[in-house]
């Protein structure tokens, strides 16, 4: 098939905030998981990823062992509760716009986002977009083992997990979008046909301008607007 893909990052581009930092908040919250402890590091972790510093397999190993200590249904509540309590208000009617837009056009819609296939596949649902690319956690015996398989979809990582995606489709693209607010989706925005900065971080929104790709933001009103 030859199609248009319109491939969206996840955390601070189709939403108001971090699904994967929120989710660690929950967890707190639901006293799964030491506040005083668990605080610090979630909190560090994201100041890694916000300077473009993040060690990957480190921050999963933290951020998948809360699955496999608590029991599958425990989580599917917990995931319930914090899809209604921490992702809906956050979902922005710009964003959700933005993907009826590409949707409206007959484009293939994707989501491909770092955060782990537990936490995002409710969002990807709540925004009807039926493609999610995200870091897997392993299964073993029907339970979380903690850690992850395969390559996760972060930085060049999600152009590896694109690619096999369009390989195992046989997809032929006619052109591709991608649309993200961090430096850490560079490699993936340099990669497509019709690159986007949406809220952009200063270190995107710098190379976005240089480059002459659309600066958009979904955080005012109903529609997207291109910032100045």
């Amino acid at each position: 098939m030859t199609v248009q893909l319109a491939i969206f990052d996840l955390d601070n581009t189709l939403l108001g905030g971090d699904s994967d930092y929120l989710w660690g908040q929950h967890l707190m919250d639901k006293g799964a998981v030491s506040r005083e402890r668990f605080e610090v590091e979630n909190q560090r972790f994201m100041e890694q990823y916000e300077a473009g510093e993040l060690d990957i397999d480190t921050f999963l190993a933290f951020a998948l062992a809360p699955l496999a200590q608590t029991p599958k249904d425990t989580l599917l509540a917990w995931r319930r509760e914090f899809i209604d309590t921490h992702i809906r208000p956050r979902v922005l009617p710009a964003a959700q716009a933005l993907v009826d837009d590409h949707r409206a056009r007959g484009h293939g819609l994707m989501i491909i986002t770092a955060t782990n296939r537990f936490v995002t596949e409710p969002i990807a649902e709540l925004f009807n977009i039926p493609i999610l690319l995200a870091t897997e956690p392993e299964i073993h015996n029907s339970a979380f083992t903690g850690r992850h398989q395969g390559t996760p979809t972060f930085r060049e990582g999600k152009i590896t997990a694109l690619q096999h995606w369009l390989d195992a489709e046989g997809a032929m693209m006619e052109a591709m979008h991608f649309y993200s607010d961090s430096r850490n989706d560079l490699p993936l925005l340099e990669h497509v046909d019709h690159p986007v900065a949406v809220d952009p971080d200063p270190t995107l929104e710098a190379a976005a301008r240089a480059r002459g790709w659309p600066v958009l933001t979904l955080r005012s009103g109903e529609v997207p607007q291109a910032l100045p």
